[in-house]
């Protein structure tokens, strides 16, 4: 079964993998975690690969292709997987072009023109060209990861090509390698091929098909846009024709892929939108060709779905609120773009009429401003993916993903399509490009049940077949890969099918590219392809110590990783700091959750889940949270760790140095007590260098050093002398700022005494040591001890929260554990309120000043500049805004936000001997560059201990609390 893992490797495959190995200067991976991780793209598929490499020149892929071809293995060219059709996998050797191939080789502006690997990724491509006007006009909404040579593979198309067309008609050359190695390249012009006679004789040969079967094309292919269903037979037809547009679309079943050479568009100065409002679906569809005529970029459908999963997204809900009036049905987005403004204005109040003209008057919400726009076009273009986060066995599949046809039958089709769906008792959601009739839907359907397989085949056969009598396109801008290539005779007819075979024929006579896609293809509805196979099931771990029901259990929440790649990004948000460094699979959240998946459903292998290879694959996530925001579906790797962890460290035992990290707060008072002599190991290195030996605590990194422990001086002793009047806080003393920087506990009372707050002293019950979140003991998989601490705190803090006080924390992993672990390890309503009441400095501070509840008598700081980093929780749970709110109410201080990932130092990852190199190449990524181009007196704020202490040890530069800030602008003393 290719949907399984292999069976045990054979002599072959030992061979394959050391001649590879012999002869690459690029790394080769034939293990059984690997390949797993390259089975998936983002369909519903999987075929386990005999192994991966990764080369590193246009040698490795000449050697890979001639050493694959001895050995009888297919070879598959991958970029950032993230096809929706099983384009890039299948059971050969994968190339991954994205770690190393992926230079640009070639850039002259003034001709517009940029010669690229195929690894390149083109927002990467696209940050370069901006310095000079210009961009590559081709964006779909996986811009930020997907590689250009994945798009000339598929033919990808984006919001825009109303105005810039598909990749296609944006390539200018292309060289690339024969299935056995050899060199051609192609351009414009009948005889722009180089190459051998073989390569000459091959396109001439092409040439007369096409001329043959010019009748045929011309009567058969659709004529809209959108259409990249087969080879591109009809490029070949000009007078002129470009050689190289045969190979766009091919998805790699001709060739490899060296170089591309690209055509560069002037960037427009200035881009507008209209959201307009629709009360139903159909009204959309009917009004979009009146909207096309009007001359926008895009006309970008969102659909129900969207608005109603989106608003419950915190990433969206604002934006939504802000673009949406009332309670439309869908939306469409329309976007000019020119260089005027004020004409692009004007374009907006036709649109306006045009609406008005067509019954939907006052219908338009202008959005004129860019930060706005960029806020609405990231919904765009996470709309899948927001479909995607439907909770349980029935999602949204990708099959009949982007048929297209022409405007005049839109709504028709969306009707009949919607009409078959019910048919087959589900229903569909929709988004994306209605400019070109191209409306990416997908039913709602369990790939797990054979009745849901059965039922997506009937709707793909009778799909296809109302496509074509819309004279429009099977396959639009997503490639054919599985899903579609086994409809191409449906669509194009026996005749030009067999012209497709005879132009794979002659690229590649033995089949060794990509096999089973546009040509001979696999059943799309084989389940021995799949991702859930016949017989597929999980075995939960023994006894979950967390709470996975939200998700319908461990497995549920592991799955509803889509592979959509958006963990592959490079810029703009926290996830995925590893991957960010290593660029390796393994170390991206998608990697990490495929990993998962194929463990706990036996693919790996028995004891997977607790395996040496399982506990690298999770070593490098620093549980920075970014994946619950900005993945769209919340995929929540932190909290999978914590469970992974457990049961480990249950079957393997718990090192020395996780013992003394997990139980800091069980010895930090008397650690604070003997503090000279403990902070004696960073002053005498050969006491570092045991710890490194003995520990694992790097001896080039410095240790926290313990003090005197702060002690609250509260001014109100019981629970019954809270007043409920919004002014009762406790403030909860963290271990790290409790025994490493008291003074920000210290000046958090100040802040908060003069704002007018009453604080209450709090201890635990029984009296004991002070109370504690449980972060370090779930950092190490200890949940049970966890749950010990939360209850002890739990219990503590409740008497006052019941009356109406609210707890205010310092530390943001700290205080946001009991708004997120909390719930996964008490029963829900156990810390309900404590979750509810719980609170940053800054989040109380914001709320209350913009309520008028408190003033806090500020000084004017003279113009001074604060350089603000966020904690990688305070942006999951997007609290920045509140951060950024206080300080700028301070008069005098100018704000800026430090635009990074992680810091790379989360807890004691950054401590470790084997992580440390790790950590601070995190850091370096941005936020350590951003730190050193500071002015000396200018402030540096972060809230995390952790980032403080990595920002000190890679800048020499000291980060201080918000609370000091704040503490120290204070105009009278308190």
């Amino acid at each position: 079964m290719h949907g399984t893992h292999s069976p045990k490797r054979t002599t072959r495959h030992v061979a394959l993998e050391r001649q590879l190995a012999k002869t690459l200067e690029g790394e080769v991976k034939f293990d059984l975690f690997t390949r797993g991780r390259y089975a998936t793209d983002a369909s519903i598929y999987q075929i386990m690969p005999e192994g991966v490499v990764f080369p590193r020149s246009e040698a490795d892929i000449v050697a890979a292709l001639q050493i694959a071809a001895e050995h009888h293995v297919p070879v598959i060219a991958r970029g950032a997987g993230t096809s929706q059709n099983g384009q890039p996998i299948g059971p050969g050797l994968i190339l991954d072009m994205s770690r190393h191939f992926n230079a640009i080789r070639a850039y002259d502006p003034a001709a517009r023109t940029v010669t690229v690997q195929p690894g390149m990724v083109l927002e990467h491509l696209n940050a370069r060209a901006k310095a000079d006007g210009l961009f590559f006009p081709v964006e779909p909404s996986t811009q930020s990861r997907c590689t250009l040579g994945g798009m000339t593979g598929n033919n990808s198309s984006g919001a825009r090509s109303l105005r810039y067309g598909k990749t296609v008609d944006n390539v200018r050359a292309l060289r690339a390698l024969t299935h056995d190695g050899e060199a051609f390249a192609l351009g414009l012009g009948r005889g722009a091929v180089s190459g051998s006679q073989r390569i000459t004789t091959a396109m001439a040969d092409l040439l007369a098909l096409a001329a043959r079967e010019r009748a045929e094309i011309e009567a058969i292919f659709p004529k809209v846009q959108r259409r990249v269903g087969g080879y591109n037979l009809d490029e070949l037809l000009p007078p002129e024709p470009n050689l190289s547009h045969l190979l766009v679309g091919s998805e790699g079943t001709l060739a490899v892929t060296t170089e591309i050479e690209l055509a560069l568009s002037p960037l427009p100065k200035h881009r507008v939108m209209g959201v307009c409002h629709f009360p139903g679906f159909r009204a959309a569809m009917e009004t979009t060709r009146h909207l096309v005529d009007l001359g926008p970029v895009a006309v970008e459908l969102v659909d129900n779905n969207v608005l109603v999963l989106g608003a419950d997204i915190p990433l969206f809900r604002r934006t939504l609120a802000d673009i949406t009036r009332g309670t439309p049905n869908c939306l469409l987005l329309v976007e000019y773009a020119g260089d005027d403004l004020d004409a692009l204005k004007a374009d907006l109040r036709r649109l306006d009429q045009c609406m008005a003209d067509h019954g939907f008057a006052d219908a338009v919400v202008e959005v004129v401003e860019p930060p706005r726009q960029k806020q609405v076009w990231d919904i765009r273009e996470a709309c899948l993916n927001i479909m995607m986060s439907m909770k349980g066995d029935g999602k949204p599949v990708s099959f009949i993903e982007d048929c297209a046809v022409p405007l005049e039958h839109l709504a028709d089709y969306t009707d009949g399509i919607t009409e078959l769906f019910a048919r087959h008792g589900t229903r569909g959601t929709w988004y994306a490009h209605a400019s070109v009739g191209c409306l990416h839907v997908r039913p709602i359907l369990n790939m797990k049940d054979e009745q849901g397989v059965r039922d997506m085949h009937a709707i793909a056969e009778a799909a296809c077949d109302l496509v074509k009598r819309f004279k429009g396109s099977h396959s639009g801008e997503h490639g054919d890969g599985i899903s579609r290539s086994e409809f191409h005779e449906r669509m194009f007819g026996t005749r030009l099918v067999r012209a497709f075979e005879q132009v794979k024929d002659a690229f590649d006579p033995h089949n060794h590219l990509n096999p089973g896609k546009i040509v001979r293809p696999y059943h799309m509805d084989d389940r021995t392809l799949m991702r859930y196979p016949a017989g597929y099931r999980v075995s939960e771990p023994a006894r979950p110590v967390l709470d996975w029901s939200e998700w319908g259990g461990f497995g549920g929440a592991v799955e509803m990783c889509n592979n959509n790649g958006t963990c592959r990004k490079m810029t703009a948000g926290t996830m995925c700091p590893s991957y960010r460094v290593t660029k390796e699979e393994q170390h991206v959240t998608r990697g990490r959750a495929n990993t998962l998946r194929l463990a706990i459903s036996g693919q790996l292998g028995p004891d997977a889940l607790t395996s040496a290879e399982m506990k690298e694959t999770l070593d490098l996530c620093v549980s920075c949270k970014g994946c619950k925001r900005d993945c769209p579906t919340g995929v929540d790797m932190a909290r999978m760790k914590i469970e992974f962890l457990h049961h480990y460290h249950a079957r393997h035992g718990l090192p020395l140095k996780e013992r003394l990290i997990a139980h800091l707060p069980r010895y930090a008072p008397y650690a604070a007590a003997l503090a000279p002599l403990m902070n004696l190991r960073d002053r005498i290195p050969v006491l570092a260098r045991l710890s490194e030996r003995h520990l694992g605590f790097s001896a080039r990194r410095t240790l926290p050093q313990w003090r005197k422990p702060w002690w609250q001086d509260g001014r109100v002793g019981s629970a019954a002398d809270v007043a409920g009047d919004g002014r009762d806080i406790v403030l909860f003393g963290d271990t790290f700022n409790r025994y490493y920087e008291r003074e920000n506990l210290e000046a958090a009372e100040r802040v908060l005494g003069a704002a007018g707050y009453r604080l209450h002293r709090v201890e635990a019950q029984k009296g004991g040591r002070p109370l504690c979140c449980g972060r370090t003991y779930l950092s190490a998989g200890l949940v049970d001890e966890a749950r010990t601490e939360a209850r002890r705190t739990l219990a503590a803090l409740e008497p006052y929260v019941s009356k109406g006080a609210r707890v205010v924390g310092l530390e943001p992993s700290c205080l946001f554990t009991f708004r997120d672990e909390f719930g996964a390890i008490l029963p829900k309503q156990e810390g309900q309120m404590l979750a509810e009441r719980s609170l940053l400095l800054e989040e109380l501070l914001a709320a209350d000043l913009a309520e008028g509840r408190i003033t806090l008598p500020l000084a004017d700081q003279g113009g001074r500049t604060a350089h603000l980093h966020g904690h990688c929780h305070q942006k999951a749970f997007g609290v920045m805004g509140a951060v950024e709110t206080v300080l700028r109410a301070v008069p005098g201080l100018s704000v800026k936000p430090i635009e990074s990932s992680c810091c790379g130092m989360s807890g004691a990852f950054g401590y470790g001997a084997k992580t440390m190199d790790v950590s601070l190449a995190m850091a370096e990524l941005s936020l350590l560059p951003a730190v050193r181009k500071a002015a000396d007196d200018d402030l540096i704020v972060a809230d995390g201990t952790s980032c403080r202490h990595q920002i000190k040890d890679g800048s020499g530069r000291e980060a201080i609390h918000v609370a000091r800030v704040l503490d120290g602008a204070l105009a009278v003393p308190t």
